[in-house]
């Protein structure tokens, strides 16, 4: 199977509702902050900022003020990121609460839609963006899949890798093993994904190859996706690796879907920064290293069943 490199969206990015929930925007405060200093203060105190964690000193001084980084995602993408009993859960949330540890601040998350969450972030609204979002190119220049200037650039902070896989009903009905074999047929899949682009470029080859029309159903959510692969309205959708699998393995205790072909296209996740704000970028880059190296890191990956999508230093922009 062939894909894009990167996973969601380029012109905004995707989320996978809890195995078909479909999410609901909320808020959440994820990281624990120490205890604080008697040195500490008053606005510190009043933040409860952990003047005493070790790259505390690292962050712009509005943020160890406030004792919180805002957090923009798509809370609609287990095992990534999605709502459970009135909380935003998963991996991006353990990870960014081990990252909060060192920085000492708390990482607030708020959900919304995913093909938002840049422009939160270029709107101050959201001090960062973690929604397993694909490190692009075009997303680091602010520009559309055709190479138009759509918005401002982001910088990223890479901590995760992930390839894409098709999700398909249980029972592979059609024979779903490759993008190939779903020329003639109907997908569906979230708007505004990077999935939704690969699902374009890949109708665009069944005509070229005269195969059939690809026809590609948008929708909201993935959930949305996900239920119209279920009632065989759709042949397949498409998503990053660890959510397929999460999705296959628990939806409908295991018999609504399963995971088709070959995992491919692996490429890094990153934490959106404004480009401007290079400060936190750089103390965010700081925090990854050292949850590396403590082995924080790892245990969340572990938790998570996800150790192969696992990166072995913190790296800036490194999406191709």
């Amino acid at each position: 199977m062939t894909a894009s490199t990167t996973r969601r969206t380029t012109a905004a990015r995707s989320r996978i509702a809890a195995v078909g929930a479909i999410a609901v925007a909320g808020a959440l405060v994820l990281t624990a902050c120490g205890d604080q200093t008697n040195s500490a203060s008053t606005s510190t105190k009043e933040s409860g900022a952990d003047s005493s964690a070790p790259l505390y000193s690292k962050l712009p001084k509005k943020y160890q003020e406030a004792g919180e980084i805002k957090v923009g995602t798509d809370a609609a993408y287990a095992p990534m990121e999605y709502e459970e009993s009135g909380k935003i859960v998963g991996i991006d949330p353990d990870i960014a609460a081990a990252l909060g540890k060192e920085l000492g601040v708390k990482f607030v998350f708020t959900s919304g839609t995913f093909d938002g969450l840049i422009s939160s972030l270029n709107t101050g609204r959201q001090d960062i963006v973690m929604s397993a979002m694909s490190d692009t190119p075009a997303r680091q220049q602010g520009l559309d899949d055709t190479g138009k200037k759509v918005g401002e650039g982001v910088d990223f902070v890479d901590y995760f890798t992930s390839g894409v896989s098709l999700l398909v009903k249980k029972g592979n009905p059609q024979k779903i093993t490759s993008l190939d074999d779903l020329c003639g047929k109907k997908v569906a899949v979230q708007r505004g994904t990077i999935y939704e682009d690969t699902f374009k470029t890949q109708a665009a080859k069944c005509v070229k190859d005269g195969k059939g029309k690809l026809t590609i159903e948008a929708f909201d959510t993935d959930a949305e996706a996900q239920t119209r692969v279920k009632s065989g309205g759709a042949a397949a959708d498409l998503n990053d690796y660890p959510v397929a699998a999460h999705i296959a393995k628990t939806a409908g205790g295991g018999n609504d879907f399963e995971v088709a072909g070959d995992q491919t296209a692996a490429g890094p996740f990153g934490i959106a920064v404004d480009k401007d704000n290079t400060e936190l970028r750089d103390a965010l880059k700081l925090a990854l290293a050292a949850i590396i190296k403590n082995g924080e890191y790892g245990k969340v990956l572990e938790k998570w069943d996800v150790k192969d999508s696992a990166v072995t230093e913190a790296t800036i922009n490194g999406g191709k």
